[in-house]
C-alpha cells in the first residue's frame, strides 16, 4: 500500500491509495474524507506490474498536466501508466478493502454496501506505457517525487536520478550520488530556500544530507533503515521519530542561530584540475554571465556562472558520476543547437579522468531571471565509457592479475569538422592522451548514446600528457583532420587521422555501432621541443593558412614551432605532408612549470606557471620577447584558458580563467 497525492485536489480532502499483490495487479483507489460519515471510495484503475520475482510497487507519484502516474517497484524499475478519469464502481465503507471476495462490509451507519473491488473486471487492465527496468538496481525504488517538472527516483543503490518526460516515454538525464557510503536513499526533500535534502540511512544512522553544503546535517543512531520512521522539518523545529526494539524513540531539535558564517563558498573539496570556459549568456535586463566547467581530484565536475560586477561564482549543476579524480574537460557545441537563440548556450561536455572514465554530457543553459544565479543549466547524460568494463563483468576476477590497474586519461580534444554537408556523419569523435602511452580515438553517437573505442597507437611509449585536435581545408574544400600530441620525453607527434576516422565510420555504420579498435598511422612527424613532459600545448592557425604550436615544459621552458602543412608529390610522400619552418625556444621563461599557455594571435603569446607568474610575449623574428608579467592568487596552477571579446568602443580585450588550488579571472 502506498498513498498518492491527487494533483488539483485539497490533500486534506482526497488522495489516492495504490495498493498491489504478488499477482502483478496495482489498483488505483480514490478515498475521500466526509467528515461524520465513512470514507467514500472510488475505483479509478488497473495496472499490471511487469513479471518480476517480487512483483509488488513500492511509492508512486502523478504527474498533473499529462495525465500520467508514475511508480516504482521492488525490483527497481520505473514505471509509466496512463490515468483514466472515468470511475466504474464507488463505494462507502469504513476504508477496508476485501478485493476479489464476495463480501458486504458494514459501516457505521448499519447500511450494507458491496465492496467497489467486486467490479474491477469493468475496468481494463492497462500496461506501462514506459518501461526502465532495474534502473535501481535489485533492491527497489524507494521514492519518485515530480519537482518543477521534473523526476526524481531515489533507491537502496545509493543514487537518485533526475528523468524528464519525452514522447510519453521517460528518459534519464543523470544520476547524482549524494556522499561516499550513503547506499541507502530514502526520500528527496526540496526547501523553500533552494536547498536539496537528501534523506537516507548509512550503516545504522539516520543521514540528512545538503546538496547545497555538501555535508551532512543530522547524523542520527537508529539501528538502520529496516523500521518504521518518520521526519518532519519546519524553519523552527525539526522531529525523527522512529521504532526500536519496540519503543518509540523522538529526536527533537529547535532552529538556533549559526555562529559560523561562510565567507566564500567552495566550488570543490580538493584541487581544481581543469577548468573551461563553454561560454556566455545574455540575461535581459541583466548584464552577460559567463559560463564555466571545472573538474577536480574530488572526483566532482562543477558548471558554474560567474558574473563580472558582483564577482561572485554560482554552481549551476554538479556532476558526479566518476568514481576517480576528474583531470580533464572538453566542450563542443554540436548541431541540436541549431535551435537555440543567441542568448542560450548548447553543446557536449566530455570529463575524463582516473580509472579510464570518460563521461559525456549535453549542457543547456538558458537565462532564469527568477534564480540566484540568472542562468539555468539542464544536464544531459548521453554516454559513459571504460577501457577495464570487460574486466568488471569477468567471474572470478579476483584470481586473475590485471594488467593496467590504473589508466588515467590526462587530455581530451574534440575532432573539429568531422561532419560535413558533403558528408554528413551523425558521429562525434574525441582524441584522448593515455597515460599508458597511447594515443586514443572515440566516436560518440549522441542518438544511441554510444561512446566507443575506434583507434589507438602506442607509438610514444611513455605517458602522454597533452593533445590538441585541428582541422586544415586547402583551397579546393579537401580536408585533413591532424593531431598533436606531446609526451613525457618532450616529444610533440603531429599525425593525420583523416583516413582512421572514414574508415571508422564505414566499420560503425556496418557493424551498427560496435568494431574493434583501429591503429593508427605512423606520425607524421615529430618535434623534440622539451627536454622533459609537456604540460601544455595550444595550437593557432595564422592567416597564411599555417599553424604556431605553443608549448610549455617542467623546466620551464617554452618552445614555438610553425607549420605549414603540404600535398605530398611522388609515391614515397603521397598523402599529407608537414613542413617545420621554424622553431623558437625560451629555455627559462618561467621559475617553475609552465602548466598553461595560450597563442592568442600571431604576434602575441600568454603563458602561466606554477611559480604564480602570468607573461605576456611577443614572437617576431624568430624570437620570444617578454611585455609584460602579472601575478595571479592561484597557487599550484593546473590549466588555463582564454578567450577574447569586443568592447563597446570595438576595442579588442583577452581575458583568461586561471585553476589549481583556487580559481581567478584576469
Amino acid at each position: 500500500l502506498s498513498w498518492a497525492p491527487r494533483p488539483g485536489v485539497p490533500p486534506d480532502t482526497t488522495a489516492a491509495l495504490l495498493a498491489s499483490g504478488p499477482d502483478g495487479e496495482m489498483l488505483w483507489l480514490d478515498v475521500t474524507y466526509r467528515p461524520g460519515q465513512a470514507p467514500w471510495v472510488q475505483l479509478m484503475g488497473r495496472y499490471l506490474l511487469p513479471p518480476c520475482k517480487q512483483r509488488w510497487h513500492t511509492c508512486a507519484t502523478f504527474l498533473p498536466q499529462e495525465a500520467l502516474l508514475v511508480c516504482g517497484d521492488r525490483r527497481g524499475s520505473l514505471l509509466l501508466f496512463p490515468c483514466s478519469s472515468s470511475s466504474v464502481c464507488t463505494a462507502e465503507s469504513t476504508g477496508i478493502v476485501n478485493g476479489g471476495t464476495d463480501t458486504v462490509v458494514e459501516d457505521s451507519s448499519n447500511e450494507l454496501e458491496p465492496s467497489c473491488l467486486l467490479h474491477k473486471g469493468g475496468l481494463p487492465l492497462d500496461s506501462p506505457l514506459s518501461v526502465l527496468f532495474g534502473l535501481h538496481g535489485k533492491t527497489g525504488v524507494t521514492s519518485v517525487t515530480i519537482h518543477r517538472g521534473y523526476i526524481y527516483s531515489t533507491g537502496r543503490d545509493g543514487v537518485y536520478r533526475q528523468l524528464r518526460l519525452q514522447d510519453r516515454q521517460l528518459e534519464v538525464l543523470q544520476k547524482h550520488r549524494p556522499c561516499k557510503g550513503l547506499q541507502w536513499i530514502e526520500e528527496l526533500r526540496f526547501t523553500l530556500d533552494g536547498d536539496l535534502l537528501v534523506l537516507g540511512f548509512h550503516a545504522d544512522n539516520f543521514v540528512v544530507w545538503s546538496s547545497r553544503t555538501g555535508e551532512n546535517i543530522h547524523c542520527i543512531p537508529c539501528g538502520g533503515g529496516h523500521r518504521s520512521w518518520s521526519y518532519c522539518s519546519s524553519p523552527l523545529v525539526e522531529v525523527f521519530a522512529f521504532i526500536k526494539s519496540g519503543d518509540v524513540m523522538l529526536y527533537h531539535r529547535e532552529a538556533e542561530p549559526c555562529e559560523q558564517q561562510v565567507l566564500l563558498a567552495s566550488l570543490h573539496g580538493r584541487e581544481i584540475t581543469c577548468v573551461r570556459r563553454l561560454g556566455a549568456v545574455e540575461v535581459p535586463g541583466n548584464d552577460t554571465f559567463n559560463v564555466f566547467v571545472t573538474s577536480s581530484e574530488d572526483t566532482t565536475t562543477c558548471v558554474l556562472v560567474l558574473n563580472e560586477n558582483s564577482r561572485a561564482a554560482v554552481p549551476l549543476a554538479r556532476l558526479s558520476d566518476h568514481i576517480s579524480s576528474v583531470r580533464t574537460l572538453a566542450f563542443t557545441v554540436g548541431p541540436r543547437d541549431e535551435g537555440f537563440g543567441h542568448e542560450d548556450l548548447s553543446g557536449l561536455l566530455f570529463s575524463a579522468g582516473g580509472r579510464a572514465q570518460i563521461e559525456c554530457y549535453r549542457l543547456l543553459c538558458t537565462a532564469d531571471t527568477a534564480s540566484e544565479s540568472a542562468v539555468a543549466c539542464q544536464v544531459i547524460h548521453v554516454a559513459s565509457h571504460r577501457l577495464d568494463k570487460h574486466w568488471e563483468q569477468k567471474k572470478n576476477r579476483h584470481k586473475l592479475v590485471k594488467m593496467d590497474p590504473e589508466t588515467r586519461y590526462m587530455s581530451l580534444s574534440v575532432v573539429p569538422g568531422t561532419s560535413t554537408k558533403q558528408l554528413p556523419t551523425p558521429w562525434k569523435f574525441l582524441a584522448a592522451a593515455c597515460s599508458d602511452g597511447s594515443v586514443r580515438i572515440f566516436g560518440l553517437l549522441e542518438a544511441a548514446r554510444k561512446l566507443v573505442l575506434v583507434a589507438e597507437s602506442f607509438y610514444h611509449q611513455r605517458c602522454v600528457l597533452k593533445v590538441e585536435a585541428f582541422l586544415h581545408t586547402w583551397a579546393g574544400g579537401d580536408r585533413r583532420h591532424l593531431l598533436c600530441s606531446a609526451a613525457t620525453d618532450g616529444s610533440i607527434a603531429f599525425w593525420d587521422i583523416t583516413g582512421p576516422i572514414k574508415d571508422a565510420v564505414d566499420t560503425l555504420h556496418q557493424a551498427k555501432g560496435e568494431m574493434q579498435p583501429l591503429a593508427l598511422d605512423t606520425p607524421l612527424v615529430t618535434v623534440m621541443a622539451h627536454s622533459c613532459g609537456v604540460n601544455s600545448l595550444h595550437i593557432h592557425e595564422t592567416p597564411k593558412g599555417r599553424y604556431l604550436v605553443a608549448s610549455g615544459s617542467d623546466d620551464g621552458s617554452i618552445h614555438v614551432c610553425l607549420l605549414e602543412v603540404a600535398l605530398g608529390r611522388g609515391e614515397a610522400t603521397a598523402g599529407t605532408c608537414l613542413q617545420v619552418l621554424e622553431q623558437v625556444s625560451m629555455p627559462c621563461a618561467h621559475a617553475a612549470h609552465v602548466t598553461g599557455i595560450r597563442v592568442l594571435r600571431p604576434d602575441l603569446l600568454l603563458s602561466a606557471s606554477v611559480d604564480q607568474r602570468l607573461t605576456l610575449w611577443n614572437h617576431r623574428r624568430g624570437k620570444l620577447v617578454p611585455l609584460s608579467t602579472t601575478f595571479f592568487h592561484v597557487p599550484d596552477l593546473a590549466e588555463m584558458d582564454c578567450w577574447e571579446e569586443v568592447e563597446a568602443g570595438g576595442d579588442l580585450r583577452y581575458y583568461c580563467v586561471l585553476c589549481g588550488q583556487g580559481l581567478e579571472m584576469l
